[in-house]
């Protein structure tokens, strides 16, 4: 499956007004960017456990495969491997016929809000909500990944 993505910063809160759904999650990084572009992340979220395969960039699209596995064994994933976490709340967001993500980052990414939304193709037209800042699109820092090495609140 591809991946197409676009990311972020908020300027506001202005978008808590259209939420559908929340959750929180934290998400561990077994593997990434070991120089070539790889990600294996496990993710908790609710009562539910997934793995997931990133591929390399191109552009901003990548591939990725997310498999559910049983929530005890993700739990026991994330502590038995010690891998570096990230811990944020997903709102589901609809805004102008598009849904969004965004995530509200907790801990020692505190501080940190990126929206994201996938898209159906690199060249899909959408409108940019007025509480979006600037897009972060590729850039590394803000990458999950990163953040779960190098975390926002040190930045």
């Amino acid at each position: 499956m591809i991946e197409i993505e676009r990311k972020f910063l908020t300027k506001n809160k202005n978008w808590k007004k259209d939420i559908v759904k929340s959750e929180p999650i934290i998400q561990g990084y077994l593997a990434s960017a070991s120089g070539n572009g790889i990600t294996v992340r496990i993710r908790v979220t609710g009562q539910h456990g997934f793995m997931t395969f990133k591929g390399p960039r191109f552009g901003i699209s990548r591939t990725e495969y997310e498999y559910e596995v049983p929530i005890n064994d993700a739990k026991s994933i994330l502590l038995e491997s010690q891998a570096p976490t990230v811990k944020k709340v997903r709102h589901t967001v609809m805004h102008d016929g598009d849904l969004w993500v965004i995530d509200v980052y907790k801990g020692s990414n505190k501080g940190l809000t990126i929206a994201e939304i996938e898209l159906e193709s690199e060249d899909q037209p959408f409108e940019i909500p007025e509480w979006i800042k600037e897009e972060v699109t590729g850039e590394t820092p803000y990458r999950n990944s990163r953040l779960a090495l190098n975390p926002y609140t040190i930045w």
